[in-house]
């Protein structure tokens, strides 16, 4: 079931929380908090918007969030300010009893919906028979439930930002070649980090079923998806020429979900905890350009003002799919369970589940 279908199941939020003043629906969103007590438990992504993060009871990237809702044993529902495959994550990794919500079932990630689970299972018998049982699936956890399950039940596993390299080096001990979803990226720049050269990466176009590589496919070590994440992709070289002409003490930071040139000629890299702890443990006065989502390099703006800090692409706009949780949302979906009504559930199948969970399981055994 794809996310379209999932939004016609499920009810639109009355237009009357529309019409209301951000302070009453602080006050709302507060009183309802304190009624359902432990009873209630809410994630909130980095990338957030401020008017929601507010409220959350614990704040990280997608599976931070998800084992830390996976912990919480007490809360009946389980609100997830995020997008939907962190919600999935928080179903497959919490107890049946718990009731996992996405407030806006809008809220996707353009990089999760760029790997269908119908054109990886149309891509894996054409690089079997190319390559043979050489090839290990690895999947970013931006990635829906089903693809999670594809990899587990292949014998493959989950990976994050912060452990990629880990997983990566890990894969390539078991089998000779990786088969990276959805993010070509992530994939691309952690691979080369250990020591694989972009000779030897293709990458697996499933718009066209096809490998784009120019020479001897025996040679070949790690096959990429053809994905992306549309906000990180912004980031060019020409943003980082200019900061270097402009402001040439200035550190630049990028996200590994930047293109390889973008990573290369940066200062440093690394997944959204590890830019956050790098400017918290900054000198006072240093110069940062941060490339990555614009809610949160906002947020570091604030937090840090000894610090001057801007985004690498001035002209970012937030996240849009993440940009799709808003007060009136959390507000209807924490008022309805108030009147006893669940909204939009998010329920991973349980065979889906289960293959998802064992890409889940290996990694969270070795990262």
């Amino acid at each position: 079931m794809n996310v379209l279908q999932l939004m016609q199941q499920h009810d639109a939020m009355p237009e009357t929380y529309k019409q209301l003043s951000v302070e009453e629906m602080e006050t709302r969103v507060a009183r309802v908090k304190r009624e359902l007590g432990t009873r209630l438990f809410i994630p909130g992504h980095h990338y957030q918007k401020d008017e929601v993060i507010q409220f959350a009871d614990a704040t990280g990237d997608s599976l931070q969030l998800a084992q830390v809702a996976a912990k919480n044993k007490e809360a009946e529902y389980i609100v997830f300010c995020g997008v939907h495959f962190m919600a999935e994550t928080a179903d497959i990794l919490t107890s049946d009893e718990q009731v996992v919500i996405l407030p806006d079932m809008r809220a996707g990630c353009s990089m999760a919906d760029m790997a269908e689970i119908e054109q990886v299972e149309r891509a894996w018998p054409i690089l079997q028979q190319m390559f043979g049982d050489t090839i290990l699936p690895l999947t970013y956890v931006n990635s829906t439930a089903a693809i999670k399950a594809f990899v587990g039940l292949h014998g493959g596993a989950t990976v994050t930002s912060s452990n990629a390299k880990k997983m990566v080096a890990w894969a390539l001990t078991q089998k000779e070649r990786i088969f990276f979803l959805p993010d070509q990226h992530l994939g691309r720049n952690t691979a080369y980090d250990l020591g694989v050269p972009l000779e030897q990466m293709a990458v697996w176009d499933p718009a066209t079923n096809t490998l784009l590589y120019d020479g001897d496919v025996q040679q070949i070590k790690v096959i990429l998806w053809k994905g992306h994440c549309s906000v990180h992709e912004n980031f060019t070289v020409k943003h980082i020429e200019h900061i270097r002409k402009t402001k040439p003490d200035m550190k630049i930071i990028v996200h590994p979900e930047c293109s390889w040139e973008v990573v290369q000629q940066a200062d440093d890299a690394g997944s959204t905890k590890y830019i956050i702890e790098t400017i918290a443990q900054a000198p006072s006065g240093s110069k940062w350009a941060i490339g990555t989502e614009m809610n949160l390099v906002n947020r570091m703006i604030q937090q840090h003002p000894d610090k001057e800090i801007v985004s690498l692409n001035p002209y970012m706009c937030p996240c849009l799919t993440m940009n799709r949780i808003d007060l009136p949302h959390l507000l209807w979906a924490l008022e309805s369970l108030l009147e006893g009504k669940v909204v939009n559930r998010i329920t991973v199948p349980k065979d889906v589940a289960e293959g998802a969970m064992l890409a889940l399981e290996r990694m969270l055994a070795r990262a």
